[in-house]
C-alpha cells in the first residue's frame, strides 16, 4: 500500500517527461479527471503539477535528455541525497543527475540509473514532503519493475534502500514476481513488485524501467477513456487472481502506465 506517511525508500513523488506537456496534461485529464497547475512561474508547458481534488498526485515536464522517450519516473524518498548518491555508486548505479534543489526551499531530487538500465529518482523533501494522495482512484497505487536481470536488481535495490521482498509465483509458472517494502515496514507498506522480463520484450532497446500503476474505479471505462484520447492499449484488460483488474496503457507519447481496479473492488 502506498501512502503519504513517506519513510525512507518509499515512494513519494512521479512526473512524466512530455514532448509537448499540454498535450499531456489533456490527456490524463480525460483519463483521471486530473487538473493541470504550472509549478511556479514555469508557465504554460513548463514543469506542470496534476492535481485531483486539489491534492498533488503527479507532475509533468518537457523532456531534457537528449534522445529521451518520453516516461514515467518514480521517485523514492531519502532523508540525504548525497548518501544515497554515494549508495547508488557503491551498488554500481550511475547517477544521471547530481542532487539539485527545487524553488527555495521545496526539496532536492537526483536522478540515477540502476545497473540493468533502469531510470528512477530519489526525492529530499523540506518544505514539499510529495505527492498528497495516493492508493485512491486516479492516484498512484503501486510501482513496478520491468527488468532482465531480477536477482542482480534486488541486490541492487536492497543495497541503496534497504527494501524488504517477498516472492510469490505467477501463475501458470510463469516465474516469479517480486513483492517490496521500505526497510523495517510490514507487508501493509508493500509498495510495489519487480519482474524479470526478456530484453526483446522490453521495448525499444531492451532497457529495464520501471513504470507506476494507477487505481481505477473501473479498469475498463479507463481503458476506454484513453483509448478514446489517443493512447494505446499494449495488455488486457484482464482480471488477475489476487490483484485484481488491469491494463497496460501507453498515453499519446508512448509513456507507458498500469490501471488497476483492486480486487474486492469490483
Amino acid at each position: 500500500m502506498i501512502t503519504t506517511d513517506f519513510v525512507p525508500g518509499s515512494p513519494c513523488w512521479l512526473d512524466l517527461g512530455a514532448p509537448d506537456v499540454e498535450v499531456a496534461a489533456a490527456f490524463y485529464r480525460a483519463v483521471f479527471g486530473w487538473r493541470a497547475e504550472p509549478y511556479g512561474d514555469q508557465g504554460a508547458g513548463g514543469y506542470t503539477l496534476f492535481r485531483l481534488d486539489g491534492k498533488a498526485v503527479a507532475a509533468a515536464g518537457p523532456l531534457t535528455e537528449d534522445g529521451a522517450r518520453s516516461a514515467w519516473t518514480l521517485y523514492f524518498h531519502t532523508p540525504d541525497a548525497d548518501a544515497t548518491v554515494e549508495a547508488v555508486a557503491r551498488a554500481g548505479g550511475a547517477v544521471r543527475s547530481a542532487p539539485a534543489r527545487v524553488g527555495a526551499d521545496d526539496g532536492r531530487f537526483a536522478r540515477f540509473t540502476d545497473p540493468q538500465g533502469a531510470a528512477f529518482a530519489v526525492w529530499e523533501p523540506a518544505r514539499y514532503p510529495g505527492i498528497e494522495a495516493a492508493d485512491g482512484p486516479g492516484t498512484l497505487g503501486w510501482t513496478e519493475l520491468y527488468t532482465t536481470d531480477p536477482a542482480a536488481a534486488q541486490t541492487f535495490y536492497k543495497s541503496v534502500f534497504g527494501w524488504g521482498t517477498q516472492d510469490v509465483p505467477l501463475p501458470g509458472g510463469g516465474g516469479t514476481y517480486t513483492l517490496l517494502h521500505p526497510a523495517n515496514c510490514g507487508e501493509d507498506r508493500m509498495h510495489g513488485g519487480l519482474m524479470g522480463v526478456p530484453a526483446d520484450l522490453l521495448g525499444p532497446g531492451g532497457k529495464p524501467y520501471w513504470h507506476p500503476v494507477f487505481v481505477s474505479a473501473d479498469c475498463d471505462a479507463s481503458v476506454g477513456l484513453a483509448t478514446g484520447n489517443g493512447g494505446t492499449l499494449s495488455m488486457g484488460p484482464e482480471t488477475a487472481e489476487g490483484v485484481g483488474r488491469l491494463a497496460v496503457c501507453n498515453d499519446p507519447a508512448g509513456a507507458e502506465f498500469v490501471v488497476l481496479t483492486p480486487e474486492g473492488t469490483l
